[in-house]
């Protein structure tokens, strides 16, 4: 499946009071994140804190979430590492289960060279059939996926699109620019989904719509639909949510998020920690402001 959809969100992690996962839950919240404007799920990405879990429960939670709404949504796992023969054994891994695809993030800590870069997704590519997402966030790994190696990489046939959270509308451009016209580039930052969109984006994968996205739907859909004043006053009432839910380290706020509105995400395993009272609060007025929380 080429087109994954316009709203994927990258889903949390729930674990029992015990720090194991609970998969109970993460096939619930898969549920209603579907059911509340996910057009699709990743799995055990850096929201779903990917750099704690083991294999062995990332693909249960593939499974997990596969079995939950693969029917209704695609559903994309997480399987990049700084490991290349690592990434490529989870992605075969998920492949088995019949995931829609693979998210594959940049080697953190290791800090390829541009060629690096290309090499290693080229090895994932050409041992697994999946339709893959490249994902560049430079403030996780310590470099940037420059936009002449997504144009390289876009020439292989199933790398078939990127998130880019580099923050920079520049890079996006650069990257629409000088990619085939059916490249997906996805948005991995709520606050730049709307410019991102004007530059040639094709949705976001979204931290944000655990909460918002119903409201995150209707922005995407009136920009598509030339209702760009109305894509403009949703993307203004947002804002506040897209900026707190960042107050601290992803995915410290959003978890505290969707507790906060009933539903069972549990805690966080170290090194991550819940917020502070003050975070909380700053995380508990931006809710209320927007009427999702009482």
């Amino acid at each position: 499946m080429k087109n994954f959809g316009r709203v994927l969100t990258a889903m949390v992690t729930p674990f029992n009071d015990d720090y194991s996962v609970n998969y109970k839950a993460a096939a619930e919240l898969a549920k209603y994140l579907v059911a509340n404007g996910s057009d699709g799920l990743v799995v055990a990405g850096s929201t779903g804190e990917s750099a704690t879990l083991s294999k062995e429960e990332k693909i249960k939670l593939y499974a997990t979430v596969l079995e939950a709404v693969g029917d209704k949504a695609t559903v994309i796992a997480g399987t990049g590492s700084n490991d290349t023969r690592a990434s490529i054994a989870l992605t075969k891994e998920a492949e088995k289960l019949g995931v829609h695809g693979a998210m594959l993030v940049g080697p953190y800590y290791n800090k390829p060279p541009q060629e690096g870069y290309y090499q290693h997704f080229k090895a994932i590519a050409e041992e697994t059939a999946l339709p893959l997402i490249v994902y560049n966030v430079p403030g996780r790994t310590g470099s940037n996926i420059l936009p002449a190696t997504i144009a390289r990489l876009a020439e292989i046939k199933n790398i078939v699109a990127v998130k880019e959270a580099s923050g920079s509308l520049d890079q996006v451009s650069e990257i629409v620019r000088i990619t085939p016209s059916d490249f997906l580039v996805y948005s991995g930052d709520d606050s730049l989904t709307l410019p991102i969109l004007a530059v040639g984006g094709a949705g976001i994968i979204s931290v944000a719509s655990h909460i918002v996205g119903t409201r995150m739907q209707e922005m995407i859909a009136a920009f598509f639909s030339g209702n760009l004043a109305k894509a403009q006053a949703i993307h203004l009432e947002l804002m506040p949510f897209f900026k707190v839910i960042f107050v601290t380290t992803n995915p410290i706020p959003i978890k505290t998020a969707v507790n906060l509105i009933g539903l069972n995400a549990g805690p966080l395993r170290l090194p991550l920690v819940p917020p502070t009272v003050a975070e909380r609060e700053q995380i508990q007025k931006a809710m209320r402001d927007l009427g999702v929380l009482v």
